[in-house]
């Protein structure tokens, strides 16, 4: 397959970005890793008029540590990079262990951090990260510039809150805070497959061994990635145990969520799996926070 005939562009300043997007609306399209726009262009699912690259745009590749503990990421930081980065490794460990899970390396070589947000497929393990870790993006348009959280930023099935005329420039990840722990899991049929389920896991502990926080996200398990607030509800302000474990993974896979039926996996299944999944990423996570878990109920 080939895509329809468009018109192509190479801009080096988000400036230019912004007024070809303003000449050219809805019939403009981005180019940043174009591992999900070019195959959808060559079966002609999506046939832009102007096809804008974003891969001369000057200042959107930088990885920026604050000094606050803060990273900031620009929008074409490719997923390699940021999987191979130390700077990723120490500041945000989570997203140093879940991007392996992306797709293949080939994949990942050329994908892009801010791309695969934009795209927002709820499929995606990049999205549901950045939930659990309450992270921000930047925004440009020709009114200016915005920060939006995550949780704000995912609006549906292949959408997000950006707006007509606006690029995603830039990823904020909060500072880790003192007795946190975090944790990624997700099964698939084949490595590299998109998930049945995953689970990104963040929580925080006390000085007196209590939860302070907890953030729990899940993909696959309807039209964007979800937030599972029953089941951190089960957590905060209890000592971590065997029953708040499993009565959090209940929550989390019996009440927090809808999940669709495909060919791959049931309704059934896929609550299984997050109840099962959640059970084990909040173990794992509250073992790095340095948070004992005991056997009954706090």
């Amino acid at each position: 397959m080939k895509p329809a005939p468009f018109e192509y562009r190479r801009p080096e300043t988000v400036e230019e970005v912004i007024h070809l997007l303003a000449e050219y609306g809805d019939e403009a399209k981005l180019l940043a890793g174009g591992q999900s726009l070019i195959p959808t262009m060559n079966f002609r699912l999506a046939q832009p008029a102007m096809l804008i690259d974003l891969n001369t745009v000057e200042g959107l590749d930088g990885l920026d540590a604050g000094d606050d503990g803060s990273l900031r990421m620009g929008a074409m930081v490719r997923q390699a990079m940021a999987e191979k980065s130390a700077l990723v490794a120490e500041r945000v460990p989570l997203l140093a262990e879940t991007l392996p899970y992306v797709a293949h390396a080939q994949i990942r070589n050329r994908g892009t951090i801010g791309g695969n947000l934009a795209h927002a497929d709820p499929r995606s393990e990049l999205p549901a990260v950045m939930l659990a870790l309450a992270a921000s993006v930047t925004v440009r348009g020709p009114d200016g510039e915005r920060s939006i959280g995550a949780r704000d930023f995912f609006a549906g099935f292949f959408e997000t809150a950006l707006e007509e005329g606006e690029l995603l420039t830039e990823v904020v990840l909060p500072p880790a805070v003192e007795g946190g722990g975090q944790a990624f899991l997700e099964v698939s049929r084949r490595l590299g497959d998109y998930a049945m389920v995953g689970v990104a896991a963040s929580v925080v502990c006390d000085g007196a061994g209590r939860c302070d926080q907890a953030s729990i996200a899940l993909l696959s398990v309807g039209s964007r990635p979800m937030l599972a607030e029953r089941a951190s509800a089960c957590l905060v302000g209890e000592r971590p145990s065997r029953a708040t474990v499993v009565a959090a993974g209940h929550a989390a896979g019996n009440q927090d969520i809808d999940p669709p039926a495909d060919m791959h996996a049931s309704v059934a299944y896929r609550r299984r799996l997050a109840t099962v999944l959640v059970r084990r990423a909040l173990t794992t996570a509250f073992e790095r926070a340095g948070c004992v878990i005991g056997e009954g109920a706090s």
